[in-house]
């Protein structure tokens, strides 16, 4: 296994320590999970307590240490949630300081935080142009570490597939779960909206975070630009003003497919802004999850 390079490194401490600040404190508590009893997958130990089942006594680690503690299973958790994050070149796009895929990193960081936190069991599914890496749900704060190492490492393609992801994906997930999608949705809103229907078929709960840089919700750009297409390269240069009115009116259509669609087929559609603080994003997402 490859050493972790020093700018991993840093941003593995940056996503752990943004997403316990984040969480912990006046989140804590605001989420409700709608899900209960998922499955019977081990977890992690804890104690043993008076009036606890003695069949759940894991006796080797009592031969061990000679102290008795239980099995914890993933039936005790709320919820399964699967966070599907988009990794194409388009994420790591960047008119300021943040790119999308670093708010969307730490968006995927505070919500596996916060619902590992409160015994919900989370996973994490990455893909561009093939799915790069597949977490499933768990539920012990342990588990945290191996998801932001994938965070952290995650590296752009310059094309993606992304009906054929999402289809791989929800023929992957068996049990009732929250999904999670999160990408800046650059494709032809019918394949999406096609994927994400494969996952209400199968009862899952679903989710999409929409993530927009702040000029890709304006186009406000004020001198002759080059724009460079992230899949295939082609650049164009032109003064932005322009196309500012047909690119604003196709914007538009785009998203107003992706909100129809998802309003079609019962799906929550987020759109962000990365200009948006994150803690104000995760607040807004907890009440209304608290509401349902």
């Amino acid at each position: 296994m490859a050493l972790l390079t020093e700018e991993t490194a840093a941003k593995l401490k940056r996503y752990q320590l943004q997403a316990r600040m984040i969480v912990e404190g006046f989140l804590v508590g605001l989420h409700k999970s709608p899900y209960h009893g998922f499955s019977v997958e081990f977890a992690d130990h804890r104690e043993y307590n008076s009036g606890d089942p003695v069949k759940n006594i894991d006796w080797k680690i009592v031969a061990k240490t000679d102290r008795y503690y239980v099995k914890r299973f993933e039936e005790e958790t709320n919820l399964r949630c699967y966070i599907i994050l988009d990794h194409s070149r388009s994420m790591f796009y960047a008119s300021g300081k943040s790119s999308k895929i670093d708010y969307a990193c730490r968006l995927a960081a505070a919500l596996s935080w916060l619902m590992i936190g409160q015994k919900d069991a989370a996973g994490l599914i990455t893909f561009n142009e093939t799915i790069t890496s597949m977490l499933p749900p768990k539920a012990y704060r342990g588990y945290l570490a191996q998801i932001f190492r994938v965070l952290a490492e995650l590296e752009p393609k310059d094309s993606t597939r992304f009906l054929e992801n999402l289809h791989k994906a929800a023929q992957s997930i068996r049990k009732r779960s929250l999904i999670i999608l999160i990408s800046d949705l650059l494709e032809d809103p019918e394949k999406i909206i096609d994927g994400l229907r494969h996952f209400r078929s199968q009862h899952h709960e679903v989710l999409v975070f929409h993530i927009a840089d702040l000029q890709e919700d304006n186009f406000d750009f004020r001198r002759e630009t080059e724009f460079v297409d992230s899949e295939t390269g082609e650049k164009i240069t032109v003064n932005p003003w322009q196309i500012r009115k047909e690119y604003l009116e196709n914007y538009s259509e785009h998203i107003q497919k992706l909100k129809s669609g998802c309003h079609q087929y019962q799906i929550e559609y987020n759109a962000v802004s990365t200009a948006t603080p994150l803690e104000d994003l995760l607040l807004k997402y907890l009440l209304v999850r608290k509401k349902g």
